[in-house]
């Protein structure tokens, strides 16, 4: 529950302190004194966007600042979800700089705004004159209805599922969309592709063959070349193993005489050597060399055959286009495998599919279930609000699986005998809107771990011995939640264990909007002009100790 808020430097508020009871709070006020301003500044606690406009003093931060005790909520896996220290005192903080930026902290640790919105919707619920229409919403409603019934739990288990097969079905779907791309392109991979493997790629030598080629075409005059050679190396009258040995001789005929003549005899022979070699290699390689039209053709034409694949794949070698062949068999293979996990997701998004079907049944049964009791018990309440003639009816039909289930629910309501139900929006006045809003929240009160619930002047529209009914209403609520509520009703005044009063106060420079706890003979004075106006009778005055003594004696003690 709130413990403590504090707000400085917002709209009207310089600087405002508010310490409510663990009971049922009731803040009054004339209309423009800073009610609703007070609510904005819970709401930017609770995550609201910041408007640096609404400072009260353009040179400062605004800070607002509120202390909880949530002991007992069972809150310490949100913070550990958020990254947060848990503490049963757990302190919320927002503030505004003049420049607009904000900031926010939870336990003194800085979060961002979408952090401390989640924190801030598990301690608190604002309920203004707005959210009433929420009322009216089908989404809102069907909520409405697992709360009462507790089927939050079932809820989350249908909602596991159908996010499970809403992903199952995605996935399908992007898949189906990908063979059926895959599939227009597949002819065409498959033609490249066979024409690759008809060529038999693997193994070849392009260098080799090119250098064949030029062998081929070039033959006669390489072998007649060869034979030129041969003649000057050992076959001609002068050729040059013929000079060698001759030279060898001489030399070998002063080789005992001379050192020198002798080593050069040894290398004039190594030569001789080396050159019958060169001989013999280029006499084989003249042997060798034929003229064949016929190879030359088959040559030419495997070239052929890969200067046109490389050309047509845009490579410049072999390995390349060998790269563009297994790129294919890439493609052509993965739509085969495509059709292998498109059976096994259509399997796994029917299974999904009948476990969804399954828990939306098991859903939409339970909240059937619960629909009589729940127009019972909202047509008791509004009964002992002033309305009984008033029916409120749950209108259900069922279809395709959604995010909360099939479930599609309609309340229809009528005020009066005779009438037939219709929509909210149709049938409802504005003070009949929040009475039903107000049972509404009192069933829920029950159900919800809020430690504290706000209500903006939910008492719109009642008067009289209503209003004393929902002042009991609220003090039942209170038992279990900390109750803020604020009210131009004095029966809901005096129902309070506790009672606040907004004013402005007037300087000399500018308006402050201020709160005080009123004392018991505050209280009555306040209840009085509530009643009769700015000239409190003495009857207003008995009237408000009348309105005040029936909260019994525990609650007048505790005040």
């Amino acid at each position: 529950m709130l413990v403590d808020l504090r707000i400085q430097n917002y709209a009207l508020i310089e600087a405002l302190e508010l310490r409510p009871s663990g009971l049922l709070n009731i803040i009054t006020g004339e209309t423009g004194a800073g009610k609703s301003i007070m609510l904005g500044a819970i709401g930017l606690l609770l995550g609201n966007r910041a408007d640096s406009k609404l400072l009260f003093n353009n040179d400062k931060k605004c800070v607002i600042e509120g202390q909880f005790d949530i002991s007992g909520y069972h809150l310490q896996d949100i913070f550990e979800a958020e990254d947060l220290d848990y503490d049963a005192q757990c302190i919320l903080r927002r503030e505004i700089a003049p420049s607009g930026k904000s900031r926010a902290f939870v336990n003194d640790t800085p979060v961002t705004v979408e952090t401390l919105r989640k924190i801030g919707a598990n301690l608190m619920d604002i309920h203004s004159q707005h959210d009433t229409l929420l009322l009216g919403d089908p989404v809102f409603q069907l909520n409405l209805i697992d709360l009462y019934a507790g089927l939050v739990p079932t809820r989350t288990q249908y909602s596991t599922a159908f996010r499970q097969y809403r992903k199952l079905a995605a996935d399908l779907k992007a898949l189906e969309d990908q063979i059926a791309q895959a599939n227009k392109e597949l002819d065409y991979h498959s033609f490249l592709l066979n024409e690759l493997e008809e060529a038999r790629l693997d193994g070849e030598d392009q260098g080799a063959l090119e250098q064949e080629l030029k062998e081929l075409e070039h033959a006669e005059e390489i072998k007649l070349k060869l034979t030129h050679a041969l003649q000057s190396l050992s076959e001609g009258e002068y050729c040059a193993t013929s000079t060698l040995k001759e030279a060898s001789v001489v030399l070998g005929q002063i080789a005992g005489y001379s050192d020198a003549a002798r080593l050069l005899k040894e290398r004039v022979d190594s030569c001789l050597i080396e050159l019958r070699d060169v001989a013999d290699e280029a006499e084989q390689a003249e042997q060798r060399t034929e003229a064949d039209p016929r190879r030359l053709d088959e040559v030419q034409q495997r070239l052929t055959v890969l200067y046109n694949l490389q050309r047509k794949h845009q490579v410049r070698d072999l390995p390349a286009l060998l790269a563009v062949r297994e790129e294919l068999q890439q493609k052509v293979g993965s739509v085969l495998n495509l059709d292998k996990e498109i059976n096994r997701l259509r399997r796994d998004a029917d299974g999904a599919l009948a476990t969804v079907n399954k828990r939306a049944a098991h859903l939409s049964e339970q909240r059937r279930k619960a629909f009589p009791q729940f127009e019972k018990e909202l047509a008791d309440l509004l009964f002992d609000l002033g309305m009984p003639n008033a029916r409120l009816l749950v209108q259900h039909s069922t279809g395709q699986p959604a995010a909360s289930g099939t479930d599609v629910i309609n309340l229809l309501f009528t005020a009066n005998k005779g009438a037939h139900p219709q929509t909210l929006s149709k049938a409802a006045s504005g003070g009949e809107f929040s009475r039903l809003m107000l049972c509404v929240k009192y069933l829920l009160a029950d159900k919800t771990a809020l430690p504290t619930i706000v209500f903006d002047e939910i008492d719109t529209g009642i008067s009289g011995e209503i209003a004393v009914k929902v002042g009991r209403m609220m003090q039942q609520m209170a038992k279990k939640h900390q109750l803020i509520t604020i009210s131009h009703l004095p029966q809901m005044a005096a129902a309070g264990d506790v009672h606040f009063f907004v004013y402005k106060e007037d300087r000399p420079d500018r308006t402050v909007s201020r709160i005080r706890r009123l004392s018991e003979e505050e209280r009555i004075r306040e209840i009085a002009q509530m009643i009769s106006g700015a000239r409190v009778s003495e009857n207003a005055v008995q009237s408000a100790r009348e309105l005040l003594a029936m909260r019994g004696e525990s609650d007048l003690v505790a005040a």
